[in-house]
């Protein structure tokens, strides 16, 4: 079996379904002995023709025909063995305005011409949607119909929260009906092992892009200063890309800026923290690479309100905590119970869960 995988961009490009797609990879090959192929959307993607000994292919235009080319490249698909192609898919990966008719046209026209051939789609989104003077607005009929056309060409689909899975479920008119539904895993490596959080520093970390940390310092200061102060912490880490804002420290606790780190640096500095905190819609925590990191590596995840529904198997209280909610005081105790409830609740699709599910969708 042969497995091609479809993505946006791989690293070094910072893109999150891009370092998914290459840890799924690695993942596969380790337990598994199976290689993937991958095949690069974005013509301006720079790096070499491999890339943690796979090959890659880079598509030169955004278009049907480059991609039907590339998939039909002999050096890539062995006509005498199976090929499955593995998509990634988020429309705003691969078209600026989430439309890449380019790419879904092309897998058509490929699935319905090709024998030995499947398709199989993640869906790390399915289409977007936004207030009436949002481009999304508009656009969003143009790419729901793209996701309805793509998961019926699909031998297979999978995505990364409840929600989705019943979308795609309507969208394929019943032809998928039960949806693996798998959290995003960490990027930053999974720990065998994780201390208890009374054998940590008193350190909290925010960790993530720009524009993530950037929320937590401007919407949600006050809660970070209330929270710091209940688990009596002592150091504030900012891991991540630099942010417009000058800060020295937090209500008298220092703040030190990291910068970007390498995966190992980030792992031990979260094995010596008691907390991560993030500012990100409680909805889609699913699909938040940083509240998957704070969970596998024993961290008390701590955010702020967003949205009373609790979904994908999360609950407040249990698996995080909101800083800016009356729900009593937060002490290192309860923090140790929820640590290890987002532990648990991680587990369940951590990488090598999520390679063996993989393994099973691609042979069909």
């Amino acid at each position: 079996m042969q497995i091609i995988s479809i993505v946006p961009r791989l690293p070094p490009a910072i893109d999150g379904v891009g370092d998914y797609a290459l840890n799924l990879a690695k993942q596969i090959s380790k337990d598994f002995g199976i290689v993937t192929h991958f095949i690069v959307g974005d013509p301006v993607w720079s790096n070499n023709r491999e890339i943690h000994s796979f090959s890659v292919a880079q598509l030169k235009l955004r278009s049907a025909s480059s991609l039907l080319t590339v998939l039909s490249d002999q050096s890539i698909v062995n006509k005498d063995s199976t090929t499955t192609v593995l998509l990634h898919y988020v429309g705003y990966g691969y078209a600026k305005r989430g439309c890449p008719f380019w790419l879904v046209n092309a897998l058509s026209k490929w699935r319905n011409t090709t024998f030995n051939s499947s398709l199989v789609t993640m869906f790390h989104e399915v289409y977007a949607t936004g207030p009436v003077w949002s481009s999304s607005f508009w656009l969003s009929p143009l790419q729901k119909n793209l996701a309805m056309r793509l998961s019926r060409s699909s031998d297979r689909c999978l995505t990364s929260k409840q929600g989705y899975a019943q979308m795609i479920c309507e969208l394929s008119g019943g032809k998928h009906i039960n949806i693996p539904t798998l959290p995003v895993f960490s990027n930053i490596g999974e720990p065998e092992l994780v201390p208890p959080l009374k054998a940590r520093s008193k350190r909290l970390v925010i960790f993530g892009g720009s524009s993530n940390r950037q929320r937590v310092y401007q919407r949600s200061r006050n809660a970070l200063e209330s929270i710091c102060q209940e688990l009596e912490i002592e150091e504030i880490l900012d891991i991540g890309p630099s942010i417009d804002i000058a800060l020295s420290s937090i209500n008298g606790i220092p703040v030190v800026k990291m910068g970007k780190r390498t995966t190992t640096e980030i792992s031990q500095v979260m094995l010596n923290s008691l907390a991560g905190f993030f500012d990100y819609h409680t909805e889609y925590l699913s699909k938040s690479t940083i509240f998957a990191a704070y969970c596998a590596h024993g961290l008390i995840p701590i955010g702020t309100f967003y949205s009373d529904l609790q979904v994908d198997g999360l609950v407040v209280g249990k698996h995080y905590w909101l800083a800016d909610r009356p729900t009593g005081k937060l002490n290192l105790e309860r923090g140790q119970a929820i640590a290890h409830q987002a532990y648990t609740w991680y587990q369940n699709h951590n990488l090598s869960a999520q390679a063996k599910l993989f393994f099973t969708c691609l042979n069909l």
